[in-house]
């Protein structure tokens, strides 16, 4: 009660305002003194934010829960335990700096997610796309060149499946759709982490991407693509990828090609910031941290032009291992060339709409679930005080419940 509201598509905050929670879901948000007559006489649970403002809770588009460190192809020797451990904190920490729903998109399973939906891991909702596909020697293909085999298990160290010609595509989206996945990631360029492809390469043959996105299409779900280059992103958009990973390296005709394809965009800044400065430390190998430098500098570029045409831009880190505590760094970097409107809109709004939860994420709104947080300034003035969380978050309020709060605030909402 006693908030300020951010009505985040209008760019307005309401003052005053209180917020009604049942069953994890906001049933009213309004005026204290318009409280419908039928919840007067009726008992809740107060959680007094007077002098904070209150958001939707954050979503992260492009993470990697499972990436417990920046060598991948070692990872995939580790023990899925071992993994699932480093999962659970990688969860844990990104929900109390404000993002109570992600996007995985290569490494977490239908496990990941059950754990966080029955409470056995405390974190945010996880959209995930189960594990992604590479051609050999694609950008999800973690073998050295002296390694020939490749591990077929299904558990959660290895983050892609190496699959060749179209029959192999599309057996490799059927199982990860089995699974429950809610998107499929293919990989359309060269990477950083893998070892031994180019950046501005172009991977898997035009009746492999048509026979994955026939494949998402048909069980009504979507492919998102890993590309950096202009060349391997409207390549991409033009066969039917709806959601490109990245795109550092974009030009004006991949901007027409989003708009006219009704296409989103995950830029991903903060991760090669951290790749630059931290890399080496957090286990990424020499020949991976010598193609940072090919996207670094671009991206903020890129980012401006998409922006500036009209394109859907969903906000999304993509930091592995031990780089992950930089999370929120993404705002900072982003209100370079975005307003704090537009930021905002980005980790909420336009990525529930690109995940399938439009309405029901991303707003302060009846029949929205109650993923909400306090906050003690007011981010469509500074989008950049959400870059410091432990500073800018008072409350982080996850399907109703109070899941981090300081001192004094009750740990249960209405209805619960």
């Amino acid at each position: 009660m006693n908030a300020d509201v951010l009505d985040i598509s209008a760019g307005t905050v309401s003052s005053g305002h209180s917020i009604l929670i049942e069953n994890g879901l906001i049933t009213w948000v309004g005026p204290m003194s318009n409280i419908p007559a039928e919840h007067v006489s009726r008992e809740w649970d107060i959680v007094d934010a007077s002098g904070k403002y209150v958001m939707p809770g954050l979503i992260d588009g492009h993470v990697h829960v499972t990436a417990a460190t920046a060598d991948l192809g070692e990872m995939a020797t580790w023990s899925p335990t071992y993994v699932a451990a480093h999962t659970a904190r990688n969860l844990r920490a990104m929900l109390h700096r404000g993002f109570t729903t992600v996007r995985d998109v290569a490494g977490a399973d239908f496990g990941v997610a059950m754990a966080v939906e029955e409470g056995l891991f405390e974190g945010p909702r996880v959209v995930f796309g189960g594990k992604a596909l590479s051609q050999s020697g694609g950008h999800g293909d973690m073998r050295s060149m002296g390694m020939n085999m490749i591990d077929p298990h299904q558990c959660c160290p290895s983050i892609g499946i190496v699959c060749d010609g179209v029959d192999a595509v599309r057996k490799a989206a059927r199982d990860q759709l089995r699974t429950g996945a809610h998107h499929i990631k293919i990989m359309l360029s060269g990477g950083v982490a893998s070892p031994t492809d180019r950046v501005d390469s172009t991977q898997f043959s035009e009746s492999e991407i048509l026979a994955v996105v026939e494949e998402a299409e048909g069980a009504n779900r979507y492919v998102c693509g890993h590309a950096y280059t202009a060349r391997a992103v409207n390549r991409g958009l033009r066969l039917g990828v709806r959601c490109i990973e990245h795109g550092n390296l974009i030009d004006d005709e991949s901007v027409k090609l989003f708009v006219e394809k009704d296409a989103y965009l995950v830029p991903t800044l903060i991760t090669y910031e951290r790749l630059k400065a931290d890399g080496e430390a957090a286990g990424l190998p020499a020949a991976s941290r010598e193609k940072v430098d090919t996207v670094l500098h671009a991206g903020v570029d890129a980012l401006d032009r998409a922006n500036k045409g009209g394109v859907k831009i969903v906000f999304g880190t993509d930091l592995l291992g031990a780089m992950q505590v930089h999370q929120s760094q993404e705002f900072r970097i982003r209100a370079q060339v975005q307003t704090a409107q537009e930021v905002l809109l980005s980790a909420t709004i336009t990525a529930a709409e690109l995940i399938g939860f439009e309405g029901k994420l991303g707003v302060v709104a009846a029949g929205a679930i109650a993923d909400l947080l306090i906050v003690n300034g007011n981010p469509l003035e500074d989008v950049t005080v959400l870059a410091d969380p432990e500073a800018s978050i008072s409350s982080v309020i996850q399907g109703g419940r109070v899941v981090s709060t300081p001192a004094g605030l009750t740990a249960e909402l209405v209805g619960q």
